[in-house]
């Protein structure tokens, strides 16, 4: 919402919701760097919707798709039930 009504980069608004907050809580969390939590979400622009890419959709009001989810180093989930499906579907090759 932040980047579609108040015109900010998407790009910055993810920044506003992971960096920002890590930095503002003391989280473990929400950058990448050694020694922090190897938490991410993999997403996607969602399937049938308009724009190019992740950043554009966003821009353009719309949820991104998240394809897998992982905590710790660990995958947790993959394929959100509760957003609309990612256009690429992130894959767990080889162990």
């Amino acid at each position: 919402m932040l980047s579609s009504l108040g015109e900010v980069p998407a790009e910055l608004a993810f920044c506003f919701a992971t960096g920002n907050t890590a930095r503002m809580r003391e989280l473990d969390c929400g950058l990448i760097e050694i020694g922090r939590s190897a938490d991410f979400v993999i997403m996607d622009k969602a399937q049938h919707l308009p724009g190019k890419n992740i950043l554009e959709s966003v821009r353009l009001g719309d949820l991104p798709g998240i394809s897998m989810t992982i905590i710790d180093g660990i995958v947790r989930t993959q394929r959100s039930r509760n957003t609309p499906p990612a256009g690429k579907i992130a894959e767990i090759v080889g162990h």
